[in-house]
Parts: structure tokens; C-alpha cells; sequence
């Protein structure tokens, strides 16, 4: 594959580089520790025993942990190819 002037396999390198990057964020995550609460944290709803044994240390039901999921979080780009286009916006 063309890349301009970069050397063969660059770009394969940069892809590999985000996956790694994104590897890491979510190894980072943290996960709920703990004993498990019986009602939800934000609307007090009885969270199900099985909710409890397969996640341990669970605080929220599942809609309020969908709701929570379903937040956008805005997180930094990187342009790791450095294009003439993306310098020039």
C-alpha cells in the first residue's frame, strides 16, 4: 500500500499503535469492587441476584448502568499521520 513518503508498513504501525492505545484506556477502566449493593445507587430499584453474582461489586440496576453507558464522552483524536489536509484545518 502507497504511503507517500513514509516507509513500507507505516501505516499498518499507526494502526496498531490506536488499537494498543484504546487497549490500554479500557484495561484501565475501572471495575466496581466491593460487595454488591441490593438496591440500585441513583434510583434505589432492587438490582436482581443475578445482576449481583455475575457482576460482583455492582452498584447500579441495569438501566441506570445502560443510561450511564450510553453517556457521550468526548476523548482526544490523534492524528498520528500528520497529512498536509489535517495541518492545514
Amino acid at each position: 500500500m502507497a504511503g507517500g513518503w513514509t516507509r513500507d508498513g507505516a501505516v499498518q504501525d499507526q494502526i496498531d499503535a490506536s488499537i494498543q492505545d484504546e487497549l490500554a484506556r479500557l484495561k484501565a477502566r475501572k471495575s466496581p469492587v466491593g460487595e454488591s449493593l441490593t438496591h440500585c445507587a441513583e434510583c434505589d430499584e432492587e438490582i436482581p441476584e443475578k445482576r449481583r453474582i455475575a457482576i460482583p461489586g455492582v452498584k447500579l440496576c441495569i438501566d441506570c448502568q445502560q443510561e450511564r453507558d450510553g453517556a457521550f464522552k468526548a476523548r482526544a483524536g490523534i492524528n498520528r499521520r500528520g497529512s498536509k489536509d489535517s495541518q492545514l484545518k
